[in-house]
């Protein structure tokens, strides 16, 4: 799998956790993207594409 494919799919992958029924207030603490960048893709190289369930700031899960 190419780097352009792995950012790629972590960009999917970061904006499909943030679309689910996550509300954000205004003046609230939101997670750094750089952290939910970083953990994605360590989800992705240890549960192969296509196999990560959910990740956030600090963990993640594979199906």
């Amino acid at each position: 799998m190419t780097t352009a494919r792995i950012a790629s799919f972590s960009l999917a992958l970061v904006a499909a956790t943030l679309c689910t029924a996550c509300v954000i207030a205004p003046g609230s603490n939101r997670p750094d993207m750089s952290d939910l960048e970083r953990m994605s893709e360590r989800a992705i190289a240890t549960c192969g594409a296509g196999n990560v369930k959910e990740v956030n700031t600090k963990s993640f899960s594979c199906k």
